[in-house]
């Protein structure tokens, strides 16, 4: 597998990283997303030293993944009980024409028996 390189500067500093061949876009948008959370950190007071600032940063980035899976996990779990909300409606509409079923053969075999 081809390995590329790319150069992305975080918080004034140029790091060179290595990714996968194609990703190099990919790698940059990422470090500008850190790069708009240190300007967040910062803008909230936070001129802090440089690892205090990535800390920080990688720290409002989890709590942002947190809130993004616990979102996900919501919306999947609703639709789960949509999902299920929905078999059960089809269940037992089956077993209301089922029902329904079972009466008209026991009506044709009484009919039957009485002929």
């Amino acid at each position: 597998m081809m390995m590329g390189q790319v150069t992305v500067r975080i918080n004034g500093y140029s790091y060179s990283v290595g990714c996968e061949e194609g990703q190099e876009q990919h790698l940059q948008a990422m470090a500008q997303e850190v790069e708009r959370r240190i300007d967040r950190i910062r803008a909230i007071g936070g001129h802090s030293g440089e690892g205090r600032l990535l800390a920080l940063a990688a720290l409002l980035m989890a709590d942002e993944i947190h809130d993004l899976t616990a979102e996900k996990m919501s919306a999947d779990t609703a639709h789960q009980l949509a999902q299920g909300r929905q078999a059960r409606i089809e269940n037992e509409r089956r077993r209301d024409q089922l029902e329904h079923l079972v009466e008209r053969a026991e009506n044709i075999a009484a009919a039957l028996e009485h002929d």
